[in-house]
């Protein structure tokens, strides 16, 4: 046998990355420099939009009545207000009238309409104070939003006797789109000093708590660039910003964490920097890798939905994850070997041991091991808090493996009682202009003005053809009133106002209703509702194939890193639960409308119907990160005893400390995004912190040992053809393939006085950093 004690090998990806470690920095700075240039101005670039799917009915006629109707479209409210005075006020008609016309003179805005050209019942308010002048702004998003800006400050404000403000589609989404960018810059403010005061506490080091946070910038400004060139074949949402902070701060400091604490240790063994890089890139690198692919695979599912709000998140998802990964197993290690030892530099602790120096008594000054030292391995493995915790809750296995499941699957329930709605103006705060004049049209206007939903019908047509079916749908169940026919050549349309709000149950049946009508001509539907319907089978249909495909990928990966039958069924579910007191708090917080006053919200009484699979897909991903850290260095325990009890024990104190201190740190930079003023992208940041944080301290700590404590050596097993299988193609963060269990009590290799991986010394090297964290 190899000798165990012996300087592991220097292997070709340790000689690629450390051969010249200098001019790997300088090219890492050059094109991170590079990425700068590309990234900047990317917020400009990206759309506010992409929850509809692009192949849906509503879709078709969406753009069908803007191009041949487009005043049936309006995206441009003004808001008029008349102060005392009535809007049929002769003064105010003029005025009012003025502004209509130069509305429409403006370039780029057609279909001009007003409560003063029709006197339209739906455009004047209840309390005849206020008024609507209606318009379409034309082109892309980047257009609309130009046009905006240009022209709206001339309308705002005091004008004559009225008072106006500017609302509508593309106000909401223009105005979202500011806030999200200025709430992105101040998230990274808040984020960047805490992570790193966070980092110096878990590491002690100043300098080893940079080095996370410097892989993080890399990864964020490439995933900017990468996003930035994206936009110039596809539709990206400005939410996906967010999510490439979060990630490329979290997912960085995850793996770097990992990788530094694995290169202390071996220093700490004695090892020169290179051989010690070498070592850390063969264990901890393999697994930084692997869990990369983890996340990935999960962030990878929202491509097969159709909507582009999702693809988005899985654009900068992939981007980010991959390139934090690659920063962590090539830039991370270039500068490890320059630094060697000096990365324990400006150790903060120093000023504590001296401290303690100073009180303790004999033979205690720098005690910092005392923890994990002892004289026999039982004090090893469990006087230290990560030990005893494993061994209390692998004493009472099922009591915490029952209540932990139940308290999960009551955090919840309340996730049964989800209703699923469409983004609008209430995403803003409620000081937001757009935001302002929707609620004035939702409280003082009869009906639900740019509420209803537009028929499409295709086809010649007689008058009484059009007549007849108008009759048909005024006769259907919750409808309101019918409007037009408005024809165009071989076109027309009709409107019909619902009886209750847009997007209720009873909106969402007319729209089904309305698409069984029968007609002499094609009928296409369209209207919130209809988006919403649309919105809701498209995700449906594909859930499904999503699912399917994180759940056998998973699979494979935790097998291949395991090689038991076991273990991946045991991680996708306990993956899955992590999540129930998300997705219970995202109900009952964001539907319900509990905490709105404490974190400043609007609710709109449902959930958009994108953000739990954005939810679930990010989470989930972020839970087999941890999954990976834990069961990694639970199989490189097993690998090297036999012994499952103590592998488990073992895994869980050596990296509980690790997977808890990124959890916290994960937590706090989506708490920063979390603070955002966009109702969509608080509840991404706050629901996926109580996520991680739920996983890593619950989940990871209490019921992952206490169902592999339950499970026993049968955890293990897998079928022979299936063992081989792994043996020749699996992963594992050891330095060798599992192997036949020696006898302690015979084989050199193993006793505990020579094995590093038994010794109690190196237990408590290694245990520095968890326990610390």
């Amino acid at each position: 046998m190899t000798e165990v004690n012996s300087p592991p090998r220097v292997g070709g990806w340790t000689r690629f990355v450390t051969a010249r470690p200098r001019l790997s920095l300088l090219a890492a700075l050059v094109l991170t420099a590079l990425a700068v240039l590309a990234g900047s101005g990317v917020a400009d670039k990206l759309g506010s939009g992409g929850w509809e799917d692009p192949g849906a009915e509503s879709t078709y006629a969406t753009e069908a009545l803007e191009r041949e109707f487009p005043d049936s479209q309006p995206n441009l409210i003004l808001l008029v207000d008349s102060g005392r005075a009535s809007v049929d006020d002769p003064a105010v008609a003029a005025e009012a009238t003025r502004l209509a016309e130069r509305l429409s003179g403006e370039k780029g805005v057609v279909g001009v309409g007003s409560y003063w050209a029709g006197k339209a019942p739906a455009l004047r308010a209840e309390d005849g104070h206020q008024a609507l002048i209606a318009a379409r702004v034309t082109g892309d998003e980047k257009t609309m939003g130009e046009t905006l800006d240009r022209i709206a400050p001339s309308y705002r404000g005091t004008q004559g006797p009225l008072e106006v403000k500017v609302g509508g589609i593309v106000a909401v989404r223009h105005e979202m789109q500011t806030i999200i960018q200025e709430d992105l810059t101040r998230a990274e403010i808040i984020a960047l000093p805490v992570t790193l005061a966070l980092l110096v506490m878990v590491f002690g080091s100043a300098v080893a708590a940079l080095l996370p946070l410097g892989v993080g910038i890399v990864a964020i400004l490439g995933t900017n660039a990468v996003l930035g060139a994206l936009t110039e074949f596809t539709d990206v949402s400005i939410f996906a910003m967010n999510l490439t902070t979060a990630l490329g701060l979290g997912l960085a400091i995850d793996y770097a964490l990992f990788i530094v604490r694995r290169f202390r240790e071996e220093l700490s063994g004695g090892a020169d920097p290179t051989t010690a890089i070498g070592t850390t890139l063969r264990t901890a690198g393999r697994t930084v890798l692997f869990s990369a692919l983890t996340v990935a695979v999960s962030l990878a599912a929202m491509l097969v939905f159709p909507q582009y709000f999702l693809r988005s998140f899985a654009y900068a998802g992939i981007a980010v994850v991959l390139l934090a990964a690659a920063a962590a197993l090539i830039l991370l290690p270039a500068a490890l070997v320059l630094l060697g030892h000096r990365v324990d530099s400006l150790d903060v602790r120093r000023l504590f041991r001296r401290g303690r120096a100073k009180t303790a008594g004999p033979g205690t000054e720098g005690s910092t091991h005392n923890d994990t030292e002892g004289g026999t391995e039982g004090s090893t493995e469990d006087h230290t808090a990560w030990g005893r915790t494993a061994t209390l809750v692998m004493r009472r296995a099922p009591f915490f493996a029952l209540g932990t499941t139940a308290v999960l699957v009551l955090l919840g329930l309340p996730f049964l009682g989800v209703k699923f709605g469409t983004a609008d103006d209430r995403q803003l705060p409620s000081s937001a202009e757009s935001h302002v004049v929707q609620q004035h049209i939702r409280d003082g206007f009869p009906g639900t003005p740019g509420g209803g939903l537009e028929v499409l019908a295709e086809g010649r047509a007689t008058q009484a053809e059009y007549a007849a079916y108008k009759e048909r749908v005024a006769a259907l169940p919750d409808v309101a009133r019918v409007d037009g026919p408005l024809v165009k050549g071989d076109a027309a349309y009709f409107t019909v106002q619902p009886e209750g709000e847009a997007v209720d149950d009873a909106g969402q049946r007319l729209v089904g209703d309305l698409r069984a009508t029968e007609a002499p001509f094609d009928t296409k539907v369209t209207g919130a509702a209809a988006v919403l319907v649309d919105s809701k089978k498209a995700i449906g249909d594909q859930l499904p194939l999503a699912v399917a495909f994180i759940t056998v990928v998973t699979l494979l990966l935790v097998f291949l890193l395991t090689g038991s039958v076991l273990i991946p069924i045991q991680a996708v579910l306990l993956n899955a639960l992590s999540l129930t007191a998300m997705f219970g708090a995202v109900v009952w917080v964001f539907q319900d409308g509990h905490l709105s006053g404490l974190l400043g919200f609007t609710s709109p009484g449902s959930i958009e119907t994108t953000l739990p699979v954005l939810m679930f897909c990010v989470a989930f991903g972020l839970s087999m990160d941890y999954g990976v850290f834990l069961l990694s260095r639970i199989k490189e325990e097993y690998d090297h005893t036999g012994d499952h009890e103590r592998s488990v024990r073992l895994g869980l104190q050596r990296t509980g400390g690790l997977i808890t201190a990124a959890a916290v740190i994960l937590a706090v930079v989506m708490v920063a995004i979390g603070t955002s003023r966009v109702t969509n992208t608080k509840m991404l940041g706050l629901g996926i912190a109580l996520a991680v944080l739920m996983d890593a301290m619950v989940v990871r700590s209490l019921l992952v040992p206490a169902i592999m404590r339950l499970t026993g050596k049968a955890t293990w097993w897998a079928p022979g053809p299936l063992h081989r299988f792994h043996q020749r193609f699996g992963l594992s963060e050891g330095d060798s393939a599992p192997a036949k269990q020696p006898d302690p009590e015979t084989d050199p290799e193993t006793d505990p006085e020579t094995d590093p991986e038994t010794d109690p010394e190196t237990d408590s090297e290694r245990d520095t950093v968890g326990s610390r964290g």
